[in-house]
C-alpha cells in the first residue's frame, strides 16, 4: 500500500535525521521540501520575514510529478521539512491521492538551537528562534517529543504509529 509521510518541524529537531532513517527502514523515497528551496533558490525571506507561502508550494509544484509517480507504483515516500505554512500541507493533501500520515516533531527552543549550531552549516539562533515561532503556530498530525531520545526512540514511536493505523 502506497502512502506518504510529511514530517515537520523546526530547524534543528531532527527532522531529516528522522526521516531518512525512516526512509531506509521503509524501503521509502525521501524528499527534503528545504533542499529543494535552497536548490531552486526559493529560500528567500520575503518582507514578513519568512520564506513566502508561495515559495514553498513552488517547491511543492516541482516535487509532485516524481511523487505521485513513486505513490502509483505502491511506494512510501517521506517528505521532510519545515512546513510551517498551513497552504503548502493543503496544496500537498489535494494533490497527492493517497494516504498521508503527519508527525509533528518538537523540542524545546534551546533544544533546537544547540543542534543547529552542532551542524556544518549551522543557520543561527536569530533562524532558529524565527522557525521554531513560525512551526508552533499550528500543529498538524501527531506530536512526537524528541528531547531526551535517540533516533531510534523517535523513529520507533513513528513506526508504532503507522502499524497502529494498519499500515
Amino acid at each position: 500500500m502506497s502512502y506518504y509521510v510529511i514530517i515537520r518541524g523546526p530547524l534543528g529537531v531532527g527532522k531529516s535525521t528522522i526521516a531518512r532513517k525512516l526512509a531506509e527502514i521503509l524501503k521509502a523515497g525521501y524528499v527534503s521540501i528545504d533542499d529543494l528551496l535552497c536548490e531552486y533558490g526559493l529560500d528567500r525571506v520575503s518582507e514578513e520575514e519568512c520564506i513566502p507561502a508561495d515559495n514553498f508550494i513552488r517547491a511543492t509544484e516541482i516535487i509532485l510529478p516524481s511523487v505521485v509517480k513513486k505513490l502509483g507504483e505502491g511506494e512510501i515516500v517521506i517528505l521532510d521539512g519545515c512546513f510551517y505554512h498551513e497552504e503548502q500541507i493543503d496544496h500537498l493533501v489535494r494533490n497527492l491521492p493517497e494516504p498521508h500520515y503527519a508527525f509533528n516533531l518538537r523540542a524545546t527552543l534551546r533544544t533546537c538551537i544547540e543542534r543547529d549550531s552542532g551542524r556544518k552549516k549551522a543557520y543561527g539562533v536569530y533562524a532558529a528562534a524565527a522557525v521554531y515561532n513560525l512551526v508552533s503556530k499550528f500543529d498538524y498530525g501527531i506530536n512526537i517529543d524528541t528531547n531526551d531520545k535517540t533516533e531510534e526512540q523517535v523513529v520507533g514511536e513513528i513506526l508504532a504509529h503507522l502499524r497502529a493505523r494498519s499500515i
